[in-house]
């Protein structure tokens, strides 16, 4: 009797055991493992040696972490496997391509140049990346300097097809790209995720071409999170991780453990090349706003104004201001009648937070209100004469300004081939520039041009031609019609002067 009783039992546990391993060995947590290990072995202990249960408990007297073999033949086989099924498709090898003008070696040889000819045939030059799918009619996201200046954009898919594809957006500043292409079914995506719900130590996984070897998938974690000041793009706010990001990587996916878009990766930190686990990423809130702003027809990525500028809180002005830290963006000029100012902002003020996420500079700032649409509201957080205050701040669209009038000079002057216009708070914002620039501005340049070869660049300001301040397009074009061999002129770069006296 005794021994039929000492049985019932053993089958007993035995059922116990098989049914807590089947409920917990997916979803408990290691904390949950641990105390659910302890119950098994109370429960078995009568059928384990003493030796067996005293390392467990020198362990835990010592304090050293208590090691233990997987927990069952599902630890041992768990695998990214099933995410990387679902969110490859999605992703994209980006080939671009440009062809460059080739000048003879015999140009300037009045002899052989006449044989020979002035221009050589046009090489091509390519570059490759990665994209990801967002939308199944086509749109593909990736990164700007994969595509920056190419003549033909074609997309090939993970199933070997592929497409021309038409450039919707892009935008250099913000280090991003909007493509779209024409497939006779709807395409695989992956969905865009909250990448501010983001925490460091989060699994990630980096998938693109690296090196053109094909489609390549690494895992890590985020090692970082609102990198600023890398160097890469204006409206940095970077996602970094140890996932193995490689040349060919940009532009590809970083995709979180629910299979959703949190990143598109962007540049690497190294000195060799390689991968040496310092990646970046931008957030997938930013490309989430750029998207919505290539669905709708816009031609640049515009963002919201609120006719103010910041600069950095130093260590210097935080212990002016009675700051314990510093912290925030300083308010350094705010507009007449602009928004700032119709919310009450005032210079001197330091803006902590956005809608309830901190802001650390003005880095932080700007990424914050590029995310926001245009027409919406937000909450800035300030700090005032050592008091904190709340401010509600109207997103508007930035002013056109009272000339929006765009010109491309042409004729024989240095500036044959460049695009200008008058400065407005809209196109200062357009060109990344602070929205309170003036002038007659450099807004594109024609590829091969006279302008583009003697390295004028986006951005340019020009003032002065000659001896004559140029105040308007129509002053630019009639200094550059003059029939002259000597050049002098006066351009704003980056907030430095430059001048230059040329012979054309």
């Amino acid at each position: 009797m005794r021994n039929g009783k000492k049985r019932f039992m053993a089958l007993v546990v035995s059922a116990l055991t098989g049914m807590l391993i089947v409920s917990f060995a997916f979803e408990a947590t290691a904390e949950e493992k641990s105390t659910l290990g302890g119950v098994l072995s109370d429960l078995l202990g009568s059928n384990q040696s003493q030796n067996q249960q005293k390392p467990a408990a020198q362990g835990a007297e010592t304090g050293q972490t208590v090691r233990r073999v997987p927990f069952g033949r599902e630890d041992m086989e768990l695998s990214f496997a099933p995410l990387v099924k679902r969110t490859a498709p999605a992703v994209v090898n980006v080939y671009a391509s440009s062809k460059v003008r080739v000048q003879s070696p015999f140009m300037d040889d009045p002899f052989f140049g006449r044989f020979f000819g002035q221009q050589m045939p046009p090489r091509v030059q390519s570059s490759l990346g990665s994209g990801v799918i967002v939308d199944p009619s086509g749109i593909i996201v990736t990164n700007n300097h994969v595509i920056q200046g190419a003549d033909e954009v074609k997309v090939a898919l993970s199933d070997g097809r592929e497409f021309e594809s038409k450039i919707l957006l892009k935008d250099d500043k913000v280090d991003l790209a909007v493509l779209k292409i024409e497939a006779p079914d709807p395409l695989p995506t992956i969905p865009l995720g909250d990448s501010d719900a983001l925490e460091v130590g989060d699994l990630v996984l980096a998938m693109g071409n690296p090196f053109g070897v094909g489609q390549t998938t690494t895992s890590g974690i985020v090692s970082a999170l609102a990198r600023t000041h890398i160097g890469v793009s204006d409206y940095s706010f970077f996602i970094q991780t140890d996932a193995a990001i490689n040349p060919g990587n940009s532009g590809g996916a970083l995709i979180d453990m629910r299979g959703e878009l949190v990143g598109i990766n962007s540049a690497i930190y190294s000195k060799s090349g390689g991968s040496i686990g310092i990646g970046f990423a931008i957030p997938s809130n930013m490309v989430r706003a750029f998207v919505q702003s290539a669905k709708s027809g816009s031609t640049y990525f515009e963002r919201p104004f609120i006719g103010a500028g910041f600069q950095e809180v130093t260590a210097s002005v935080a212990d002016a201001l009675g700051m314990s830290r510093p912290t925030g963006a300083l308010v350094s000029s705010v507009m007449k009648d602009g928004p700032a100012e119709t919310a009450g902002l005032r210079p001197g003020d330091v803006v902590t937070a956005m809608d309830g996420a901190p802001i650390d500079d003005p880095q932080a700032l700007n990424f914050r209100l590029s995310t926001q649409p245009i027409g919406g509201t937000s909450t800035f957080d300030i700090l005032r004469d050592g008091k904190k205050q709340q401010v509600k701040v109207k997103l508007e669209r930035a002013p056109a300004g009272q000339s929006s009038k765009e010109i491309s000079i042409d004729g024989n002057s240095p500036f044959a081939g460049a695009k200008v216009a008058a400065l407005s708070p809209r196109l200062a914002q357009r060109l990344g520039m602070p929205t309170d620039s003036q002038g007659v501005v450099i807004v594109d340049l024609q590829k091969n041009s006279a302008a583009q070869s003697l390295g004028f660049d986006k951005g340019d300001i020009i003032s002065e031609v000659n001896g004559t301040a140029i105040k308007s397009v129509d002053d630019l074009q009639k200094a550059a019609s003059r029939q002259t061999r000597l050049w002098r002129f006066t351009i704003m770069r980056n907030g430095q002067t430059i001048r230059q006296i040329l012979r054309y």
